[in-house]
């Protein structure tokens, strides 16, 4: 798994685990859908439940880089969705392959702008 996935996966699951409370969802889910979380869960000796709340997250994840990619979304406003910086995001879309509209100098010229306010 690329390394900023990681850090995002173990960031959410400090932010959902067991310091917050979950809530309960029913699913109607198909046997080939049940056949692969059964699967999963078995391959990566974890519980379902859990198999489950990575995929979510992986798949929202990807639906961010889908929306990067056609240009529906900025970089900045699929940072503020995933929780994560800009940098991070950056990261990210490297580790996918997606070249980012963002030029590197540009990014630097960004950061220094940035720290005159901070």
């Amino acid at each position: 798994m690329a390394a900023t996935l990681y850090r995002l996966l173990v960031m959410q699951k400090k932010e959902y685990g067991e310091v917050n409370k979950m809530s309960v969802m029913s699913l109607r889910l198909s046997k080939e859908e049940i056949v692969r979380i059964s699967k999963l869960s078995a391959q990566k000796k974890e519980g379902k439940s859990k198999v489950v709340r990575e995929l979510l997250q992986e798949g929202w994840i990807l639906h961010w880089l889908k929306l990067y990619r056609a240009g529906k979304v900025s970089i900045g406003k699929m940072a503020e969705e995933l929780g994560l910086s800009v940098s991070e995001v950056l990261d990210l879309l490297s580790e996918f392959g997606i070249e980012s509209s963002i030029r590197y100098d540009d990014y630097l010229l960004g950061l220094k702008n940035l720290r005159k306010y901070l």
